[in-house]
C-alpha cells in the first residue's frame, strides 16, 4: 500500500505539473510606452483576488529598471471599501506581448496580451491555461460593436464567454 501511494504521488507530481495547453497566440508587438497608464476593467473571469469588486482599474508605469509597476484598484460592491494591490511585471519576449506579473513575490503569473486595439483603446489579456481573462479599456465602457468583436475573438482562442463577469464601472 505504501508503495502504491508513492507511485500515485509520483505520477501526480510529474503529470500534474506539466500540463500542456493549446497554443495561445499573442499580438505581434506591444509598445510599452503606449500601454502605460490606467485601464478600466470591462470584464474578467472571477477569481478570489477580485471577488465582489466594482470600479476595477489597473495602472501601469515604468520603473527605472524597465520593469512595470502595476497598481490594481477595486471597490467592494457590498461595502464600498477601496482596496489596492501593488505589483511588478516584466516582458518575457521581444514583442512585449508576454509578461510575467507578481503581486506576491516570488510567485509570478502569465499576462499575455492576446488582442490590442491599434490605438491602444482596449486590450484583452489572458493566460495559456485559459484560467484567467480580462477585457480592458481606456474608458469605463466599450461600444457594443467593439465588444462583440472581442467576444468573437476570445471564443476563437478557446475562452468561454459564459464565464465572464461584467465589471460594474460607476461614474466617478
Amino acid at each position: 500500500m505504501k508503495y502504491l501511494l508513492y507511485v500515485v504521488f509520483t505520477i501526480f507530481v510529474f503529470t500534474g505539473c506539466s500540463t500542456k495547453h493549446e497554443h495561445l497566440p499573442t499580438v505581434n508587438s506591444v509598445n510599452i510606452q503606449k500601454y502605460l497608464g490606467t485601464w478600466y476593467e470591462i470584464a474578467r473571469y472571477e477569481h478570489f483576488f477580485e471577488k465582489g469588486c466594482k470600479n476595477v482599474t489597473a495602472t501601469y508605469s515604468l520603473k527605472q529598471n524597465n520593469e512595470l509597476k502595476v497598481i490594481n484598484r477595486c471597490q467592494k460592491i457590498d461595502t464600498n471599501e477601496k482596496t489596492s494591490a501593488n505589483g511588478i511585471a516584466y516582458a518575457t519576449n521581444e514583442a512585449n506581448s508576454k509578461l510575467k506579473v507578481s503581486f506576491f513575490r516570488p510567485f509570478y503569473g502569465d499576462y499575455w496580451i492576446i488582442d490590442l486595439d491599434k490605438d491602444y483603446k482596449y486590450a484583452v489579456v489572458g493566460t495559456p491555461s485559459r484560467e484567467y481573462l480580462w477585457i480592458l479599456s481606456r474608458t469605463p465602457k466599450l461600444n457594443k460593436q467593439t465588444l462583440d468583436e472581442i467576444l468573437v475573438k476570445i471564443k476563437s482562442l478557446g475562452f468561454s464567454t459564459d464565464k465572464l463577469i461584467w465589471t460594474i464601472q460607476e461614474k466617478r
